[in-house]
């Protein structure tokens, strides 16, 4: 763990240091936020909301953080948590709006613009989003955010073996959709 995370953390505990807190948000943000856009596949303002979210539930909580991970890998998987919650209560509520308008359930639907990419940058992001959305966030976690397999498992708050059958099943499927990029 981040040596400057420790001294951070032991600060809001011992002070209430809210300066300590926030150079803590400000770190990790990045990261927290990157990782929450990825779960709401490109939805900037909803991630947004579930960042704040989850730097005020870890700021709550700060005091069950036991410090046997990475404060980043704790934070992310208040972050899932959050998203998870947010997920459930978003179908309670589309099953009470049935009888509203198309439209409606349409308009979040729209993909984002994004810049013209290289042809492999966007077989690879084709080829992700044929994974199922438990095989992309093992993937992001473990690829995109660096995390190893135990550290995902903490995050996901999945048993060790889950996290790794996902990501084996998840490098087959690229590797099938990616074979025309293979050498030899």
């Amino acid at each position: 763990m981040d040596a400057d995370d420790i001294d951070l953390i032991a600060r809001v505990l011992a002070a209430d240091d809210r300066h300590a807190f926030a150079t803590l948000v400000r770190r990790h943000q990045e990261a927290l936020r990157a990782f929450l856009t990825r779960l709401t596949r490109g939805d900037h303002a909803r991630a947004d909301d579930l960042a704040q979210e989850t730097f005020i539930q870890a700021y709550r909580s700060l005091g069950r953080f036991a410090g046997g991970a990475q404060f980043r890998t704790w934070l992310l998987g208040i972050a899932y948590n959050q998203f998870r919650s947010a997920a459930r209560r978003t179908q309670a509520e589309s099953a009470h709006l049935e009888s509203a308008p198309a439209a409606v359930h349409e308009a979040s639907d729209a993909a984002p613009v994004h810049t013209v990419a290289s042809d492999l940058q966007q077989d690879l992001a084709t080829a992700v989003a044929t994974l199922s959305p438990e095989q992309q966030t093992v993937v992001h976690l473990c690829y995109q955010e660096g995390l190893s397999h135990s550290e995902a498992s903490c995050v996901l708050d999945w048993p060790l073996g889950s996290v790794k059958t996902h990501l084996l099943r998840a490098k087959e499927k690229l590797r099938h959709h990616l074979r025309a990029w293979a050498p030899g």
